[in-house]
């Protein structure tokens, strides 16, 4: 009588399907002990920007959250975007790292005009030769609001800035109608330093988390933060395009600025408004 081969080719079979199992747990367990990839960025920017430091509450949120990001800030104070073209330093940046993503933050006001119409059109020429030059160095622009005080100044801000972004293709992200939200909702927070003019901590809390959002597309989860890099004030004195390491200089454990849980929520809840 002919034997069957029926159960051998079974045999086969499930020992294929076992091996394959195997083989896909491992590589399950191999990505997972991979490091996470770095996200590098550069910010170009001014005193809104080096202000509290936001490229370094950036970097502490993301570790916060379980992600990994490096950045750098091209800043100087009153600093335009159109001095950065003439001077060359954000090209020369560019040239020496590569960065994932670049953030481009003009001097407030400029996008609707305040500066006169000269500055508009050169803030215009700037935002186009800077997203066309990380575009070209393998980086993605985008173009990270100011603030107004005054409610129909900040809706024309937004406005001028949407369609900015729109015309040349990159995120936007708008922080100056949040902002008014939380002046209603939120009014004891930190929203200014002394000046009243520049981001006290909690505004660049927001800016740090609605440009988490730009980044990995979701709010990141409410968390204590520490910034253990310097808190720069409004007189820090950084000279036209000055590259700086968000948290090259490290603090002293006590010295770091802390962000308490219950201070990540109040801010979180006014990002998350619409």
């Amino acid at each position: 009588m002919q034997r069957s081969c029926r159960p051998v080719r079974r045999n086969r079979v499930d020992a294929v399907r076992t091996l394959l199992r195997f083989a896909a747990v491992a590589l399950l367990l191999v990505a997972a002990a991979a490091p996470a990839a770095t996200t590098r960025l550069l910010f170009v920017g001014n005193s809104l920007t080096y202000v509290g430091n936001l490229p370094a509450v950036v970097d502490a949120l993301a570790a916060a959250n379980g992600t990994t990001t490096s950045s750098d800030m091209l800043v100087g104070a009153g600093a335009t975007l159109s001095e950065r073209v003439a001077d060359g330093s954000v090209e020369r940046a560019l040239a020496a790292q590569h960065y994932d993503y670049v953030i481009l933050q003009e001097r407030g006001g400029n996008l609707i005009g305040a500066a006169g119409d000269a500055s508009l059109h050169e803030t215009n020429a700037a935002h186009e030769a800077l997203a066309q030059l990380a575009r070209r160095n393998g980086a993605e622009p985008i173009l990270l609001g100011t603030y107004q005080g005054l409610p129909q100044a900040s809706r024309a801000l937004v406005a001028a800035e949407s369609a900015q972004a729109k015309r040349l293709s990159m995120p936007h992200v708008a922080v100056s109608q949040r902002l008014q939200g939380g002046l209603s909702s939120v009014p004891d927070a930190e929203w200014f330093a002394a000046d009243r003019m520049h981001p006290g901590p909690d505004l660049t809390l927001l800016d740090a988390l609605l440009l988490y959002r730009a980044l990995f597309g979701v709010f990141p989860r409410a968390t204590a933060l520490t910034v253990e890099a310097p808190v720069y004030g409004v007189h820090a004195g950084f000279a036209d395009a000055t590259l700086v390491r968000a948290g090259a200089a490290r603090v002293a454990a006590d010295a770091a600025y802390r962000y308490s849980l219950e201070r990540v929520q109040r801010i979180l809840t006014v990002a998350e408004s619409r």
